[in-house]
């Protein structure tokens, strides 16, 4: 691995460019390498071995790209494959996903503490973060609530509708997500919702977005490795196993200009 490879990020869809985001905006010397599975998304309701499945191929793109560290941008993608990946990647790349940062982050500011989160099926039926959380022994009251509609409202751009504010309230009016001093958003989607859900609690609970907790996570990784890029690299790339309108106005959105998406189909 050489200080100047770049950095590569995957999720699902269009949630992954919150973190890419972040992580441009941090380590602004650092190439991206973005793959966006919008072929296959959401993830958060597909089995395990799918997501595995999905994941070692995108890995297997990136690694062609001689990325140096791959980022996992994806809560269900975390949960389910991020052992797999890091295993199958070894000492080719270094492996980051977007849980294990929030729990460090918990870990630090939040003990004795009600903490929530929202997420997609798959994420919040592993358990995972309920099993992390309960492992620093720091007295945190964990509960958790799916909330598949979200991540498809987002990347269908109904989050600028009023239509979101209902289901968002919906949500967050259940019995799992009353009382919180602190909610974790925990799908890459939602900080693009992160105004509605501080609306709809008027500052009384904290929203934990995990994009910038993250990006700095990867930012110790590679201080750590003695892998941050010493110049400016080449341009970002973002790749997609199919193209989508919502896609390309997200990026472009994002990243304040146009970005050029290059297709590259994970099964032929």
């Amino acid at each position: 691995m050489g200080k100047n490879q770049p950095i590569g990020i995957f999720d699902s869809g269009l949630g992954g460019l919150t973190v890419a985001r972040a992580v441009k905006s941090l380590l602004p010397n650092e190439q991206i390498i973005y793959f966006g599975d919008s072929a296959h998304l959401p993830y958060g309701d597909k089995s395990a071995a799918t997501i595995q499945a999905y994941s070692i191929k995108i890995c297997d793109v990136l690694l062609q790209h001689k990325c140096k560290a791959i980022l996992i941008a994806c809560n269900s993608a975390s949960a389910a494959a991020y052992d797999l990946v890091k295993a199958y990647v070894g000492s080719k790349a270094e492996v980051v996903n977007v849980i294990d940062p929030v729990i460090y982050y918990l870990d630090a500011f939040f003990k004795r503490r009600r903490i929530g989160l929202i997420g997609t099926k798959q994420t919040v039926g592993s358990e995972i973060y309920k099993r992390k959380i309960e492992g620093l022994n720091k007295q945190i009251t964990f509960s958790a609530l799916a909330t598949p509609l979200l991540a498809p409202m987002i990347e269908e751009y109904f989050h600028k509708n009023e239509i979101s504010n209902q289901i968002i309230a919906e949500y967050l009016s259940q019995q799992e997500l009353s009382q919180l001093d602190a909610l974790v958003l925990g799908c890459t989607h939602y900080p693009l919702i992160k105004t509605h859900i501080e609306h709809f609690y008027k500052g009384a609970v904290e929203v934990i977005d995990s994009s910038e907790i993250v990006a700095q996570y990867l930012e110790r990784v590679l201080i750590d490795r003695d892998l941050i890029s010493v110049k400016q690299q080449v341009g970002d790339k973002f790749l997609v196993s199919d193209f989508t309108e919502s896609f390309q106005a997200a990026t472009t959105l994002f990243f304040g200009q146009n970005v050029a998406l290059e297709k590259h189909v994970l099964w032929e």
